[in-house]
């Protein structure tokens, strides 16, 4: 199987993921989607985001494209999550073209240094 240049980073959204004391966070680069067609799902430790296209109207006889270069293709991205995430509490949301999840830590994961005093 042959692939064409960059043709992986049209399947894939570009992905940023950040990591806070209370949880990681997710932001994927997908402009001009609808919420609706996300699906996100998590199943035994593996977080999969996904997007289905819908298909298109064909368009009026006289309203003919010139040029179409954007392009809304199907992907499926799978991200492994830690047994300190709580999976039950993770929530999304769709503003100005990212996809943004906020995974939290479990609440035993949150704690952060303690001092132990030498008796």
């Amino acid at each position: 199987v042959t692939k064409s240049f960059g043709q992986d980073t049209l399947l894939f959204p570009e992905t940023n993921i950040y990591e806070t004391p209370d949880a990681y966070h997710l932001e994927l680069n997908v402009p001009g989607r609808s919420k609706e067609d996300f699906k996100i799902q998590v199943d035994q430790g593996l977080l999969t985001v996904s997007y289905e296209k819908k298909e298109e109207t064909p368009a009026a006889e006289d309203y003919k494209a010139i040029r179409r270069e954007f392009s809304y293709r199907s992907f499926k991205r799978s991200f492994s999550i830690e047994n300190s995430v709580d999976a039950n509490g993770i929530q999304a949301k769709y503003e100005n073209g990212l996809l943004k999840l906020l995974l939290p830590k479990k609440d035993e994961v949150k704690q952060g240094a303690r001092q132990i005093n030498v008796d």
